[in-house]
């Protein structure tokens, strides 16, 4: 059950909301806690009972460091404890598959047999919220946040079913005094439910309008230069709406119950620099990759040389993050060396909008110079394996030939060509936001675009339901990872 599918939009998020707002104000973690979980049990109980066991596990570790004090000793070895045993299950579930394909292809490389093996199949949501357990298990060490003595506000808190899959990434911390106690106002609710119909729509009308077209040219054997652009690119644009989608989606549910999630982009592909990129893109983890990784690793405590060797490695070990694949690596790896050479351009004396003595680098070559490493990247990022990366970047490279294939040709559908160029325009809004008067506070609009404030995103919604009941539900690309 995904949120872009008629069973959630009808038959749960009704039942959701009328056995949550029917409990008594004290209680409402309790709905939150047993429906979420019957959500996540929808695909498998068995992830449910994983999803339940690593809570248990957490929150009672957590508990046992409070007892002897978090700084101390065991509450030190208590730590390791805690996250040894979350990034283990994480570990088990998400790399034993990939660690023992390498490890038979040494032995098939050495002419022995392969080694037997069942392949595992990966719990939905894991690396999302064993993420959640991490950050808690060291805020609490740190002493940035109290420890949750409900354990119903802590499991609530990890089985929040908007955010469950596919984040944001929601810190303790964020939503610890709305756990406790949350305000409900028909305003609010009302702004979540438009927020939701924001990110439906860019999920369903261009996010998944996109997808066939991405399947098509990611699946071509030898795509032209024209086939490998136009793939990249809408690739690039379907997994900004489809996840920045998602995330709207889930802000606007959680706000319809109370909580306030951090917001997770900010019109990424509008940024001047890969730095920039990383600072309005899937916002909560670049921020626990900086916070939980490459602080941890040193930051830039130990000189220039380390610090690039601790951007490299937080990168690299963020793609792997993403998936057990060589292609999530080369993509870690890609970034990685971008900040790398972007921390080297800014110490050789240019500003952080690209000054130099010389004068500035316009903003329009900083965002289209970013777009293009951030293109070359995602290519990596789509493809299933090296073999397809390499094919499609000798695509784009013209190695294939120039024009659009006839392959590709008969596919492309004349509405999807008219998707993605909606899609550019729309992250291209906020280049006009002093002048577009739905940019403006909602009490400063005149009444007509006040309307239309509040008709776009219904409308909007309404034509993803009828593209819904026209053809199958695409499952959000990031519950893969």
């Amino acid at each position: 059950m995904i949120f872009a599918s008629f069973e959630f939009l009808f038959l749960f998020l009704p039942l959701f909301f009328a056995v949550y707002y029917l409990t008594p104000f004290r209680y409402r973690n309790w709905p939150v806690l047993v429906l979420s979980w019957g959500f996540y049990a929808w695909w498998r109980v068995d992830f449910l009972a994983l999803l339940a066991a690593v809570t248990v596990f957490t929150y009672a570790t957590v508990m046992a460091m409070d007892r002897v004090g978090p700084k101390t000793r065991t509450g030190t070895r208590l730590l390791t404890l805690g996250l040894v045993g979350n990034l283990g299950v994480l570990a088990y579930f998400k790399y034993a598959n990939f660690g023992v394909g390498a490890f038979n292809d040494l032995l098939a490389g050495l002419g022995m047999q392969p080694m037997g093996w069942s392949e595992i199949l990966l719990p939905i949501g894991l690396s999302f919220y064993v993420l959640q357990s991490v950050s808690y298990l060291v805020d609490v060490w740190r002493g940035d946040v109290p420890v949750s003595r409900s354990f119903v506000n802590y499991a609530a808190y990890k089985a929040i079913f908007s955010q469950l899959i596919a984040g944001p990434i929601v810190r303790y911390a964020e939503i610890e005094q709305e756990l406790k106690g949350r305000t409900h106002m028909l305003e609010q609710f009302g702004l979540g439910a438009r927020r939701f119909m924001v990110g439906f729509a860019m999920k369903v009308c261009l996010a998944d309008t996109l997808s066939p077209v991405v399947d098509a040219v990611f699946a071509l054997e030898a795509p032209t230069l024209v086939d490998s652009w136009t793939g990249a690119i809408a690739y690039t644009l379907q997994l900004y709406f489809d996840f920045a989608g998602y995330s709207a989606m889930a802000i606007g549910l959680a706000l319809m119950m109370g909580f306030h999630f951090p917001e997770n982009f900010n019109f990424p592909y509008l940024s001047g620099s890969i730095q920039q990129f990383w600072q309005r893109w899937h916002m909560t983890l670049s921020r626990f990759l900086r916070d939980y990784l490459y602080i941890s690793l040193g930051g830039n405590r130990g000189g220039e040389r380390r610090t690039y060797l601790n951007l490299l490695a937080t990168m690299v070990i963020g793609g792997f993050w993403h998936g057990a694949n060589w292609t999530f690596l080369l993509w870690g790896f890609w970034h990685g060396g971008l900040l790398a050479a972007h921390r080297a351009w800014r110490a050789a004396g240019h500003g952080p909008d690209g000054s130099t003595g010389r004068g500035p680098m316009r903003y329009p070559a900083g965002v289209a110079l970013t777009m293009l490493a951030v293109v070359i990247g995602w290519v990596a990022f789509r493809a299933p394996d090296l073999a397809t990366t390499w094919r499609m970047y000798g695509g784009m490279l013209g190695l294939h030939g120039v024009g659009l294939s006839d392959l590709l040709a008969w596919q492309v559908m004349a509405d999807q060509w008219w998707t993605g160029l909606v899609a550019v325009l729309v992250c291209a809004v906020p280049l006009g936001a002093r002048w577009l008067p739905w940019e403006r506070p909602v009490a400063a609009m005149h009444p007509a675009w006040r309307a239309a404030w509040v008709a776009a995103p219904l409308a909007g919604f309404v034509l993803g339901l009828v593209l819904l009941y026209s053809r199958a539900a695409v499952p959000f690309l990031y519950f893969q990872f």
